[in-house]
């Protein structure tokens, strides 16, 4: 069952992806979609606080993929940025496939992130939470944001998603 809510501010983004993070563990993937500029990095960057990770999370659109190990004995985070890698991008690095990136070998002991994930990160995992962050219509320079976030696979049958972030 999909779960919507709106957001004002980027620190109330921020904050989603923070509580977010505690229902959060080894294994799981977080596939995110929006325009740019949309708050996909805002939000994973709460997701990094919430997970006690080590580094400044940035958009990884130049490097494509960024690991931040945990401060707090929990498990990393792998955040991938696959706009060079989509095939809507028109970018003209669309031969260049996720699974070059060996996600797979640290997909059960990370949270994984990605960023453009949506029609290219699906086949990683069954179970997998979809986040897609939309401006509000007429909000370019605003901070106003839905987010719709969408549970897929066993890993988040009875999961209150709805109560963890708050909507």
């Amino acid at each position: 069952m999909s779960v919507e809510l709106s957001t004002e501010t980027a620190e109330a983004t921020r904050e989603c992806g923070v509580r977010l993070a505690s229902a959060l563990r080894a294994g799981d993937l977080l596939i995110l979609s929006g325009d740019l500029g949309a708050g996909k990095t805002t939000f994973t960057q709460g997701l990094g606080a919430g997970l006690g990770v080590r580094g400044d999370i940035t958009s990884p659109t130049f490097v494509i993929s960024r690991v931040h190990p945990s401060t707090v004995g929990g498990p990393a985070l792998v955040h991938v940025d696959a706009y060079r890698l989509h095939p809507s991008t028109g970018s003209g690095q669309a031969a260049m496939e996720l699974d070059d990136l060996d996600l797979d070998t640290s997909l059960e002991d990370a949270v994984t992130v990605v960023e453009w994930g949506s029609g290219v990160a699906e086949e990683l995992s069954e179970d997998r939470l979809e986040v897609e962050i939309l401006r509000a219509h007429g909000d370019e320079v605003g901070e106003t944001r839905t987010l719709r976030l969408r549970p897929v696979g066993a890993r988040w049958a009875g999961v209150d998603v709805a109560g963890l972030v708050g909507a």
